[in-house]
């Protein structure tokens, strides 16, 4: 379980709206100056997002809850978000490939592009009603594990212990 600290902001029925802070990993990097991620995430700072969570444990507004979700889920996520629209793309390009050199004997670049670019839009629709199907069915929906409010967290920063300097 990928794990979270969120803060409740309403209640709709079973679901939890949730607030949390979005993060950078840059901040414990030690490239992060010379990093073209790291100005492009201190360009969009910290806002905070707000999406559902399944409300197991009856969380209430304001209440600081740890949300989660399941690691299978969020790898087959990203497959189907970057690998599908993809091969999609890649697969459309070769089939227009294929008719431009049989129809106009090579030189039919516009219709390997315009063959690429349906891919691609095909491939954002299966992803558009894959993510609906998941969602209506309550598959990979981040859900509220506990309450926040009595865990310790401990941050360390620049702590010369940690380095091995006394």
């Amino acid at each position: 379980m990928i794990e979270e600290h969120a803060r409740v902001v309403a209640i709709e029925g079973e679901y939890a709206l949730v607030e949390t802070q979005r993060k950078s990993t840059c901040e414990s990097c030690s490239v992060n100056k010379g990093c073209g991620t790291a100005v492009v995430s201190k360009a969009l700072g910290r806002s905070a997002i707000q999406f559902k969570a399944i409300n197991r444990i009856s969380a209430r507004v304001n209440q600081q809850v740890v949300i989660g979700i399941d690691e299978g889920w969020l790898l087959r996520g990203s497959f189907a978000a970057y690998i599908v629209p993809l091969f999609l793309m890649l697969l459309c390009a070769g089939i227009g490939e294929m008719i431009g050199d049989r129809l106009w004997h090579g030189g039919a670049e516009g219709v390997t592009i315009l063959a690429a670019l349906l891919g691609l839009l095909a491939g954002f629709f299966w992803l558009r009603r894959y993510t609906a199907n998941l969602r209506q069915r309550n598959l990979c929906q981040p859900e509220i594990l506990r309450s926040a409010s009595n865990e310790a967290h401990i941050e360390f920063k620049n702590s010369p212990a940690l380095h091995g300097q006394d």
